[in-house]
């Protein structure tokens, strides 16, 4: 991976129909979807169940671009070796789910990783100064992680606002998770993103035999977003 701050939509395969997800992968990245995001739950750190280090292996090879593995887990420092096997090329965590964080993200990248960091909508910015320099990604949630298709935070834009400032000229990736669409989009852009997190707004009114609509849709995501700078 190469940096650049060009906008990315990464449509979540949490909205992809599970039964195919090979040829879900397919049909999203044919159709302009420049990363792959894998959202991953455990039904304890989040109130929903979904992937483990299995179906990120089994997905891998269907993936050409970018695998974005962001774990909703707890603790996840046990994990993180699996899913670095499994493929994921960065991955993502939330200071929440272990007692060090530090030591967390140095751990993703001795495992080979791009490190993620994810924050709450209800987390602030406080003391992630002394990690910007561990992480190559910040994602910020703009609905409360568990489920897809909740509606956008509209509070979160001021804190990409504040993030954009604090990161500065490091090669650090603004990821939105939550509620986008060609509506939301742009203004999370104009705050300072690049990476734009999209599920049921990527994924609706397509299916693998058609699959024409998730490239309307990620066009549409990305037009609106792209404006806006």
């Amino acid at each position: 991976m190469t940096f650049d701050r060009s906008i990315k939509i990464a449509p979540s395969i949490l909205s992809a129909d599970f039964a195919d997800l090979g040829r879900e992968i397919r049909a999203i990245e044919a159709q302009g979807a420049d990363w792959v995001h894998v959202d991953v739950m455990d039904g304890h750190f989040v109130p929903n169940l979904t992937f483990g280090p299995p179906v990120v292996k089994a997905i891998r090879p269907h993936i050409t671009t970018v695998m974005d593995v962001h774990l909703m887990i707890a603790p996840v420092d046990p994990y993180i070796e699996a899913f670095a096997a499994a493929g994921a090329d960065i991955i993502s965590v939330h200071p929440e789910a272990g007692p060090h964080i530090h030591r967390t993200l140095q751990a993703i990248r001795a495992a080979g990783c791009k490190a993620g960091l994810a924050i709450n909508p209800g987390t602030g910015l406080d003391g992630i100064d002394y990690l910007l320099d561990l992480v190559d990604l910040v994602c910020v949630m703009t609905v409360n992680p568990g489920f897809g298709g909740q509606k956008f935070i509209h509070s979160q834009i001021g804190k990409v606002r504040q993030l954009r400032d604090m990161i500065g000229d490091r090669p650090i990736h603004i990821e939105i998770d939550g509620g986008i669409t060609p509506e939301t989009a742009p203004l999370m852009t104009a705050a300072g993103a690049d990476v734009l997190v999209a599920g049921s707004a990527v994924f609706k009114g397509g299916s693998v035999a058609d699959p024409a609509p998730y490239g309307e849709n990620i066009r549409a995501i990305r037009t609106a977003a792209e404006a806006a700078l």
